[in-house]
């Protein structure tokens, strides 16, 4: 590779961007901890920079590696979802969690329906692909939500606000699924006229659901036996907390093996985990590696997502396209978020704050390459170009009023603020 007429060898040019990518991990966050600016908005950044700057730049757009989108999107979640659930104070409980419950069960199901509505009517996608696209952007993202989530374990910073949008990222990554699912069975029974419900509602909702939740108790159970309480050298003993990364894979890919969902399993693996001996130290240690690699990862999808912008992603974006993300995230998220809300404890300023902080993502990424690599879908491209954009969007509107909102609620609040 030549640039400028100096012959380059991209060996050792790929060892320093990922030497350098690492360095950001540890400084950027301190650097922007008082900017009005997120760290996805760097990254994209950068991403474009890489793209633009002199040496050659592949094709990162999801549509050209499809099945490398979906695996390196699931990597990401099931390592958040496992921080998430770790770094969570309160003793999981219906009556305790039921913000997250209004979330989940008012706030998904209208986000849907009406990203649905709005995927046939401004959009004109069919019905199908509408759903997809609905059952893709309707959960909030645990991995960019990190500015808008509770703080380590153990620290105490676990207000409603933080709480609720923590609790509901970490719930409802689960529960898109069975829309999902649903979106591809009915492609699938379009092109082979095979009947679906029977299995979609067995399979794919109760068994799935319930399997899943199982499985994640059970791996919870045994990882909290052994780092805790096992006669002995414990786990927790070793100081590695590497062990929470081993938890995700096992209680990932038993679930998986057992044809049930794995981001319920580790979201459930992390509370059983934590809860199994809720104040020791070594919890600290598990979430710090979680978050170390979640941030490293998420960083690079995010260069690779800025650089996929600068080549072109959005070149046939039209004002309908504007349209739908503009009512997604500032009309049907709010609405559908204060409409659960109703009769909760909290402020009308804590209640718009949980209604806004709809963050999409990489887990919205994942949803839709699963869906378009396991259904029978015409109109791929154009949910990719349309769910970009939603992610962009929101990165750019969410990252720019995450640290003012923020930190005027907490003086509001009479909270400590950074």
């Amino acid at each position: 590779m030549e640039i400028f007429g100096w012959e380059i060898d991209p060996y050792p040019a790929v060892m320093a961007g990922i030497g350098l990518l690492i360095a950001l991990v540890a400084w950027l966050p301190l650097a922007l901890r008082r900017l009005p600016l997120s760290l996805p908005i760097v990254c994209l950044l950068i991403g474009g920079l890489v793209y633009a700057g002199p040496l050659p730049a592949p094709d990162t757009s999801p549509m050209a590696h499809p099945y490398l989108t979906e695996r390196l999107t699931e990597f990401v979640v099931i390592v958040a979802l496992m921080g998430a659930g770790l770094k969570i104070d309160r003793r999981f409980s219906f009556r305790g969690w039921a913000t997250a419950w209004r979330l989940l069960i008012v706030t998904m199901p209208l986000s849907i329906l009406a990203i649905a509505l709005t995927g046939v009517t401004v959009l004109g996608l069919g019905a199908v692909a509408a759903l997809l696209l609905a059952a893709s952007l309707a959960p909030t993202d645990p991995v960019l939500a990190a500015d808008v989530q509770v703080g380590d374990p153990l620290e105490g910073k676990e207000d409603t606000v933080r709480f609720a949008l923590t609790s509901e990222a970490g719930l409802n990554d689960g529960f898109a699924f069975p829309f999902v699912h649903l979106a591809i069975a009915l492609s699938l029974s379009a092109a082979t006229d095979e009947p679906w419900f029977a299995r979609w509602l067995a399979l794919n909702v109760v068994w799935e659901i319930a399997a899943g939740i199982a499985c994640g108790w059970l791996v919870g159970r045994l990882f909290g036996w052994a780092t805790f309480k096992m006669p002995g050298d414990t786990l927790a003993k070793t100081g590695d907390g590497l062990v929470a990364i081993a938890a995700t894979f096992v209680s990932y890919g038993v679930s998986e093996m057992a044809h049930c969902y794995g981001f319920f399993a580790v979201f459930v693996t992390a509370l059983t985990l934590r809860n199994s001996h809720r104040d020791h130290d070594f919890q600290r240690d598990m979430h710090d590696i979680t978050e170390q690699i979640e941030r490293l990862t998420m960083m690079a999808l995010l260069i690779a997502f800025g650089a996929a912008i600068m080549g072109g992603l959005f070149a046939s974006i039209s004002w309908t396209d504007m349209l739908a993300v503009a009512l997604i995230l500032l009309v049907i998220r709010p609405l559908a978020g204060l409409v659960a809300l109703v009769g909760i404890p909290a402020t009308l300023s804590e209640k718009l704050t949980i209604a806004f902080f709809g963050i999409r993502g990489v887990g919205s990424f994942y949803y839709l390459a699963y869906g378009l690599n396991h259904g029978e879908f015409h109109q791929g491209e154009r949910l990719w170009v349309i769910l970009s954009l939603v992610a962009f969007v929101s990165i750019l509107m969410h990252g720019l009023t995450v640290t003012p909102a923020m930190r005027w609620l907490d003086r509001r609040h009479g909270r400590e603020v950074d």
